[in-house]
């Protein structure tokens, strides 16, 4: 028999790896949603206790199939190191058979 105790929510301590809380910690900031959520979430996934909402995205597919790995470092904006002169785009650029 399950102590009554054990048959609401559990508490546990988990240690994770400096780059599996930094990738955590990333993505509760990128979502919004608090990282005992993702956690949980994952390993109710993982022991198929929970479908998904949604089916896999291609770049989710990639991922879990290996094919491609996330960003080493979280996305940040570029300032261009060139500009075009005044008055030209990068159409003026191609050649006439590479524009569409």
């Amino acid at each position: 028999m399950v102590p009554m105790r054990y048959r609401a929510c559990m508490a546990m301590n988990l240690r994770l790896t400096p780059e599996v809380t930094a990738a955590l910690q990333s993505e509760a900031e990128r979502t919004g949603k608090s990282q005992q959520e993702i956690i949980r979430d994952a390993v109710a996934q993982h022991l198929h206790l929970v479908g998904r909402e949604a089916p896999l995205t291609d770049r989710e597919q990639a991922r879990a199939s290996g094919l491609v790995r996330p960003a080493r470092v979280p996305y940040r904006k570029v300032t261009p190191s060139l500009r075009l002169p005044e008055g030209m785009n990068s159409l003026d650029l191609l050649g006439q058979e590479e524009r569409i």
